[in-house]
């Protein structure tokens, strides 16, 4: 068919590391009608192999999150470029908020997604009086004081294996398992921004964004650890609660 994508033919296994601003941008994943990190990727690719080349991202992320270490994969038709000077085309080609960090030629049976063993998530709270504008879309600034005991006491809770249905949004379909682990919660507090990084096996869709928001409420005496704890013990889906803001989460690194 004359409109029919063609799929380059398989040269070598490349891996990247790639990091992005994501506000403006539709998301990771490629979308009929959005400008997505992936799409940009892909179009970076054709203009410098002159093929359509599929991009194998680690996971998704939303719209207006960030990324310091995403991982991805392509396969390359054959070629005799070195991975720096791919990584180098890729950055002339792609805008300025989307760079390739490194690259690397890996076997056939790495895979982004499926070989992925954790991902490590950060989310940024500015708790100054006035929201500085150099945080601007960088982080979610929150009026009132956040009490520290209650924020790790929170953090406590999330640690270990759990069914955190209760702390995931309904993408559409549903999902094989809601049960998790989260192998590491830390807390970073400076008196301008409290940081709350999150290190798991896997996420759910608005996972770290929904357990922030129940942090943050707890912390500002609006409902309570033991409530938290017993949203955990639940396991039942989430009711509509309070989603922190996509800005202030990146996704730090996948682990393999």
């Amino acid at each position: 068919m004359p409109n029919e994508k063609r799929t380059a033919p398989s040269g070598r296994r490349l891996k990247l590391i790639v990091a992005y601003d994501g506000a403006g941008f539709s998301g990771w994943q490629s979308q009929a009608r959005g400008d997505t990190i992936q799409d940009r990727l892909e179009a970076a690719f054709l203009q410098i192999t002159g093929q359509q080349i599929r991009v194998h991202g680690a996971g998704r992320t939303d719209a207006g999150v960030h990324a310091f270490g995403q991982c991805a994969h392509v396969d390359l038709p054959p070629n005799r470029l070195a991975p720096e000077v791919l990584a180098a085309a890729l950055n002339a080609s792609l805008p300025a908020k989307i760079r390739v960090l490194r690259c690397s030629f890996v076997s056939k049976n790495f895979h982004a997604r499926f070989a992925a063993r954790g991902k490590v998530y950060r989310y940024r709270i500015a708790t100054t009086p006035v929201f500085s504008p150099f945080e601007l879309g960088r982080a979610w600034h929150v009026s009132g004081t956040l009490d520290d005991k209650v924020l790790r006491a929170c953090a406590r809770a999330f640690l270990g294996r759990h069914n955190f249905a209760g702390f995931a949004a309904n993408r559409g379909h549903a999902v094989e398992s809601t049960m998790r682990t989260i192998r590491r919660v830390r807390v970073q507090r400076t008196p301008d921004v409290t940081a709350i990084e999150f290190d798991g096996d896997g996420f759910l869709y608005k996972m770290v964004r929904l357990m922030v928001g129940a942090t943050v409420r707890a912390a500002l005496g609006k409902t309570t650890v033991a409530e938290v704890r017993a949203r955990l013990a639940d396991g039942a889906p989430a009711e509509p609660r309070l989603v922190a803001p996509a800005e202030g989460l990146t996704l730090v690194r996948v682990r393999y």
